[in-house]
């Protein structure tokens, strides 16, 4: 369950603008609730983002027809979410060759005050990975980063001992 800031807000806290990356997982819903509660009140700008992301060997502009699909049935659903917060949202189907990029430069671009991006768990070699996308974020991003990390999936039990 995801706790949300008080509705009740002094006149220091909270954001004016936010803007979500969202990508199709699991932590999509709770990051846009999330932004939604850091907005100052319902007037607060959201944005809302889908990057596709395209290999090097197409034109950054070719269309994909089924991550664009994807991207617009996800905007879609982050749209509705939104809505039931009484929220407005301008939801963005971006394409670049690196997520992070467009992330970072549609927040320049939209002058933001914080960016909210869910990830999933995951390891890569064994240890926990924030993948590409979320370092790229926190490195070059020019406002407030908060990271929705999704819960550790559920093991079997092995004795006590995790891996």
């Amino acid at each position: 369950m995801l706790l949300l800031p008080s509705t009740r807000k002094s006149k220091n806290t909270g954001v004016s603008s936010a803007l979500v990356a969202v990508g199709g997982g699991s932590t999509d819903v709770d990051a846009v609730k999330l932004a939604c509660g850091l907005l100052h009140s319902q007037k607060g700008s959201l944005h809302i983002v889908y990057v596709i992301e395209v290999e090097r060997g197409l034109p950054v502009d070719a269309e994909i027809a089924p991550a664009t699909a994807k991207g617009e049935e996800v905007l879609t659903h982050m749209e509705v979410v939104a809505k039931e917060l009484s929220f407005e949202a301008e939801a963005e189907l971006l394409q670049s060759r690196r997520a992070g990029l467009a992330v970072v430069q549609e927040a320049v671009d939209k002058q933001v005050e914080a960016i909210v991006i869910g990830i999933p768990y995951s390891e890569a070699f064994g240890s926990f990975s924030l993948g590409e996308t979320a370092p790229y974020v926190l490195k070059h991003a020019p406002c407030r980063v908060i990271l929705l990390r999704d819960s550790i999936p559920a093991t079997p039990i092995d004795n006590g001992h995790r891996p």
